[in-house]
């Protein structure tokens, strides 16, 4: 074959239809597929037990002009009443293919009996090979495990191939080419199900008895990753799809809520002003009616009274022909109804000490009722809503300075979570230990970085330090220990992030260690992307000590794995770890206020802005470059503009620290041959402010 065969999955489920992340078929079927190597990564579609809709996905992917070569159909095979997979896709087959679906029940019989309860239907429809799997991750890898060597050479047939070429070399050679042998089904039908996930697998002839255990030798560990290959854009979805719900606590009013995300509207406690007040330093006078025909409040008036903003106690009311001295937010006397203002009066007469005003000329004649006076609730009033749920308590102070103004004493937010870092290797010293470097070993600056750029986010901390690889039950107490609150964790942690571990060394141990000793699910191990390749991110369910829950009511706690080159972890912590925060703090809680403006709702993860690129950036040809640049804003002509932090050479790698000391920003640099040109305008994420510059291209 020249080219991938192209795939697709439906997956057939009410629950999962409207809960997707409750499906983890779609992922065990595409490590089977990508661990053959003959397949593009495969099309994935969910859709409720329902004929027309599992008949309508068939056919948009059969008979289109794109059309797929391959269409697995997992879910209502069995014999419950909703199982409807076989009637739905027994009409549009045109030719059927019994030998496929002898083969997998065939296959499945030798693991259980309740295999001859599965219907299995497999046949061609146009140029589409269909096959229908169980609804188990663990009964589809098994049926697609059985098929899967056979099928790139009948999608290659039912393609249009001509098939007395394809057989030209007698069926040894096909088997050969297959990689299969009369003896396909006599081995490795025991897979690793302990945890009720699917463990990826590589399935090449070669790969047969490899594995991803870490006690396996050289010669039987993988020598690629079993892992497909995301998309940022897919690994981000499995993100947010993973990320728990936020999660509710009230808090006093202080400055410790300050970048926490409200999580019910707040109503005014008190009125702001709650009495009537002056706006100016001045005078507190009984001004006439404006009907009154003599409105003159020009003339010499004594001083009554003194009114000032801290004053206690009841103010003595004033009486006409007088007035009160009045400092700026103090309450009128009852009687006042405007304020002259300061400015606008003379001192006429003094007391025998000299110490006070006696009497004072106001100046002003046409002082009407209400005049620099703020009425009671003019700025707040009471029950009004002065925060909804989704704001942000911004470190500018304004919603802190509301709720203090209108005596809200407490709040309910959504919880910050608590992060872990935790750096794994033997080679690793901490940065600040006094010794010299032997060998191979390095200062951990991965971890402070991390820190570092966490708690710059608002996030608490925690500082998990060094796991080595070696004794290999290191990682794993290490990783026990975070999720329960023990060692080093002095609490137990949200998120765990980690750093190294992730490649394909005999020591990289992180996604075997979540997956067989922590019974974790590893939701993606690689992600086309540069630099970053090796990001993995899991989920661990986790029960809380002391709580009484069930097994199938424990909690998940997000891994997010990193790479141990300290730019590339970087990079991925502000990619792929800030979206997931953003979202546990309840930053994607928008408010209906929020919701008609979009504009204005908080945003998941780093902003994205169009910047101009001002020299020639090198492009990948297969994976996006989030190269770092400095980003500055042109006083010239109000555009954007990115300037790498270090154009990489011949020898140097995407993934230099020294490339991020300076960088504000990761432009975003699209797979292609040659270079990004000079002038052209691309995506950038900022992860800083921005400056001016006087930047300015004519292109």
């Amino acid at each position: 074959m020249d080219s991938k065969l192209k795939a697709a999955i439906l997956i057939v489920s009410d629950t999962a239809s409207q809960n997707p992340a409750s499906d983890k078929t779609a992922d065990a079927l595409t490590a089977i597929l990508a661990a053959e190597g003959k397949w593009e990564p495969p099309t994935v579609q969910i859709v409720p037990d329902n004929v027309f809709e599992i008949q309508r996905a068939v056919c948009d992917w059969t008979d289109a002009s794109n059309w797929y070569n391959l269409i697995l159909l997992s879910g209502g095979t069995g014999f419950a009443i909703k199982d409807n997979t076989p009637e739905a896709v027994s009409p549009l087959i045109q030719r059927h293919a019994p030998g496929l679906v002898h083969g997998m029940i065939a296959a499945s019989l030798k693991v259980t009996p309740f295999a001859m309860m599965s219907r299995p239907v497999a046949g061609v429809r146009e140029k589409s090979l269909i096959i229908t799997l169980p609804g188990s991750p663990k009964g589809a890898m098994e049926n697609l495990e059985a098929v899967v060597k056979l099928l790139p050479h009948a999608c290659v047939q039912t393609a249009g191939a001509n098939s007395r070429a394809l057989h030209a070399g007698g069926m040894k050679k096909l088997e050969n080419e297959a990689g299969v042998s009369p003896g396909l089904h006599d081995h490795h039908h025991h897979h690793h199900h302990g945890h009720g996930h699917a463990t990826p697998r590589a399935h090449t002839s070669s790969d047969r008895h490899q594995s991803n255990d870490p006690a396996a030798g050289p010669n039987r560990r993988y020598r690629s990753s079993p892992y497909p290959m995301l998309s940022v854009e897919e690994a981000l979805r499995k993100i947010s799809e993973q990320t728990p719900e936020p999660t509710v606590i009230e808090s006093p009013v202080d400055t410790s809520i300050v970048g926490s995300v409200v999580a019910e509207d707040v109503y005014a406690a008190e009125a702001v002003p709650a009495y009537r007040a002056s706006i100016v330093d001045g005078y507190a006078i009984i001004a006439p009616d404006t009907s009154n025909p003599d409105k003159n409040t020009k003339g010499v008036f004594p001083v009554a009274s003194i009114a000032h903003a801290n004053v206690g106690g009841t103010l003595k009311p004033l009486e006409s022909g007088t007035i009160a001295r009045i400092t700026t937010g103090a309450p009128l006397p009852p009687n006042a109804n405007a304020v002259v203002m300061v400015e606008d009066t003379e001192l006429a007469s003094s007391t025998a000490d000299g110490e006070e005003e006696a009497t004072v000329e106001i100046l002003a004649e046409d002082i009407e009722p209400g005049e620099n006076v703020r009425e009671p609730g003019s700025d707040i009033s009471l029950g009004s809503k002065i925060l909804s749920r989704g704001d942000l308590i911004s470190p500018v102070g304004g919603e802190l300075g509301l709720l203090a103004a209108t005596g809200t004493r407490t709040i309910k937010l959504f919880k910050k979570p608590t992060v872990g870092v935790l750096s794994t290797g033997d080679e690793l010293v901490q940065h600040d230990d006094p010794c010299t470097l032997t060998g191979g070993q390095i200062r951990d600056s991965n971890r402070p970085s991390l820190l570092s750029c966490l708690s710059s986010w608002g996030f608490p901390t925690v500082d998990l330090g060094i796991a080595r690889d070696t004794p290999a039950s290191e990682l794993e107490h290490a990783l026990r220990d975070s999720l329960r609150g023990v060692g080093r964790a002095s609490s137990s942690v949200d998120v765990i992030v980690t750093t190294g571990g992730v490649s394909m060394g005999e020591l990289d141990l992180l996604k075997p260690t979540i997956e067989r000793s922590l019974g974790g699910t590893i939701h993606f191990g690689r992600v086309s992307m540069k630099p970053g390749k090796p990001t993995t991110f899991a989920t661990v369910p986790f029960k809380e000590t002391g709580a009484a829950t069930s097994q199938q009511e424990r909690k998940s706690k997000l891994i997010f794995s990193l790479p141990g080159n300290p730019a590339s972890a970087l990079v991925t912590l502000n990619l792929f770890v800030q979206p997931s925060l953003h979202k546990l703090c309840g930053l994607g809680e928008s408010s209906q206020a929020l919701a008609q403006k979009p504009w204005m709702a908080p945003q998941l993860g780093l902003p994205r802005v169009a910047v101009v690129l001002t020299h020639r950036f090198p492009l990948d040809p297969k994976r996006t470059e989030y190269h770092r640049a400095v980003v500055t804003a042109s006083r010239s002509d109000g555009r954007l503009y990115a300037t790498s932090t270090g154009i990489e050479g011949v020898g140097q790698r995407s993934s230099r620290v020294g490339s991020l000391a300076t960088a504000n920003a990761l432009v975003v640099l699209r797979p292609g041959r040659g270079v990004g040109i000079k002038g052209e305008i691309v995506e950038a994420l900022m992860m800083g402010g921005v400056y001016g510059s006087d930047t300015r291209l004519i292109c």
